[in-house]
């Protein structure tokens, strides 16, 4: 895996879609569509980086794996 999964999904509540990064704690972003919160987790998933490197703080390597891929032959 070279990037990290993102997860994309409506919200009721919010009325809009959020995407997250899982394997970035708090990462994620709303958008009207599909395709926006795609386009602002990318800018979100940028600046969680940047305050992570600038902190010192160690970047998960990306890990996750939805249910789906786990499950063996």
């Amino acid at each position: 895996m070279t990037d990290y999964h993102i997860n994309i999904f409506y919200s009721e509540e919010d009325g809009g879609y959020i995407a997250d990064i899982p394997d970035l704690q708090h990462c994620s972003a709303f958008g009207d569509t599909p395709e926006q919160a795609l386009a602002e987790v990318g800018k979100a998933k940028a600046a969680w980086l940047e305050a992570a490197r600038d902190a010192g703080r160690p970047i998960p390597a990306p890990r996750y794996r939805p249910v789906i891929y786990q499950v063996a032959p």
